[in-house]
């Protein structure tokens, strides 16, 4: 029996990929002229291990909607999830249509060197270049979902209680490896030390008075990236946190201050459960710190007043949220995706489906009135032009 929600699903699709007329001009009045959304064949898509499932199948599903074939190639450091995804997806989806491929960088580096219709890669910056690279060499477009240091500003006169709730929740989710987690805060000197004590009192009602039993904290997905994010700390005293268990992979939430700009800290994404702050004077301040850097994945605003739409028109990021983080991620609604070195290309809902289409122009012309074609034709002579005046070669001058 087709549900409601299937019904809703299959009307939209029929949308998205019926013909979509489009203008024509005073050559074309009488043509048939539409864009047609069509495959692009086959699609490689290379998941993440931070949420393997829903960044290995989000864009799958794109990419099935839009018609296309594809190659799953999980991520191996998320080893469970991808043997897991290799056993089930057989099961519902058509195996040579959509095969699996597990293994380590030599079976992905293998896999770039096919030749795919489009390549959609979730993950590191670095990667993110190697990948771009290899699918130069076959002219391959790609959609790269990468990272960076996504800003969180709190403006003094917000509601800064709130304010740190949510940024504790969405820094500190996952264990902070999170692409569009706040991976720092900005804000004015005088209410750095109540972010602090905020942020520590809500760590307290999350996790409780020692993160390493709640059931609700993670831990870092390995030894090497443990041993990343626990460098990073070197030489600062935190405020918050700072304890660790290399046996298992824990780092407390951990909260810097006063970090300075330029430090290495601030030089590489986190992605892990370190929440440096670093004060600006005011929120013009902070606009010139946002913009002196790589543009961001993500970008964070808390403020109540009109400062809001200043700090929107005058920075950019791949996106946005005012008084919230993460959020917008939820839309399927709202395109997802980077800008700059945090990525290019767009997906989810509709996006996927555009993104993984080509949309092909089309022009259906009759044989008929050849008459009015003549003006085009040469010889350009001044009789012919003297009998076409005013007709349509002049547009193509």
């Amino acid at each position: 029996m087709i549900t409601e929600k299937e019904t809703e699903i299959s009307t939209k699709l029929a949308e998205w990929a019926a013909p979509r007329h489009v203008e024509r001009n005073i050559l074309t009045i009488s043509d048939e002229v539409y864009i047609q959304p069509e495959p692009l064949g086959v699609v490689l898509i290379i998941g993440a291990w931070n949420y393997p499932w829903a960044l290995t199948l989000l864009p799958l599903v794109g990419a099935i909607a839009a018609g296309n074939a594809a190659v799953v190639k999980p991520s191996e450091l998320s080893e469970y999830s991808s043997l897991l995804l290799r056993a089930l997806l057989p099961r519902y989806l058509d195996k040579d249509l959509y095969p699996v491929v597990t293994g380590g960088a030599s079976e992905t580096q293998e896999l770039l060197r096919q030749r795919f219709d489009h390549v959609f890669y979730t993950g590191s910056s670095s990667v993110g270049k190697l990948v771009m690279e290899a699918a130069a060499r076959h002219l391959t477009p790609v959609t790269l979902e990468l990272g960076g240091k996504s800003p969180c500003y709190i403006d003094r006169n917000c509601n800064i209680r709130t304010a740190c709730r949510r940024i504790t929740w969405g820094k500190f989710v996952n264990c902070g490896q999170t692409c569009i987690a706040p991976d720092f805060i900005l804000c004015e000197p005088s209410i750095q030390g109540q972010v602090v004590d905020r942020i520590r009192q809500t760590l307290l009602e999350f996790y409780g008075a020692d993160p390493k039993c709640s059931p609700d904290y993670g831990r870092v997905v390995n030894q090497r990236h443990f041993n990343r994010v626990m460098s990073l700390m070197e030489g600062y005293t935190p405020v918050v946190g700072g304890q660790s268990d290399a046996s298992q992979c824990y780092i407390a939430p951990t909260v810097l201050k006063d970090v300075p700009p330029h430090s290495r800290l601030m030089q590489e994404e986190i992605f892990g459960p370190l929440l440096p702050i670093v004060t600006v004077s005011d929120m013009d301040d902070a606009i010139r710190f946002i913009n002196e850097r790589e543009k961001p994945l993500a970008l964070y605003i808390f403020c109540s007043d009109k400062k809001v739409k200043q700090m929107i028109e005058e920075t950019t990021s791949g996106g946005v949220t005012v008084n919230d983080v993460m959020m917008h991620y939820t839309l399927s609604s709202l395109p997802f995706g980077g800008v700059g070195q945090s990525g290019m290309g767009r997906y989810h809902g509709k996006h996927t489906f555009d993104q993984l289409s080509h949309q092909r122009a089309c022009l259906v012309r009759s044989l008929g009135m050849e008459s009015v074609n003549l003006a085009r034709y040469p010889p350009q002579d001044p009789a012919r032009l003297q009998q076409h005046a005013g007709g349509t070669r002049f547009l193509f001058m």
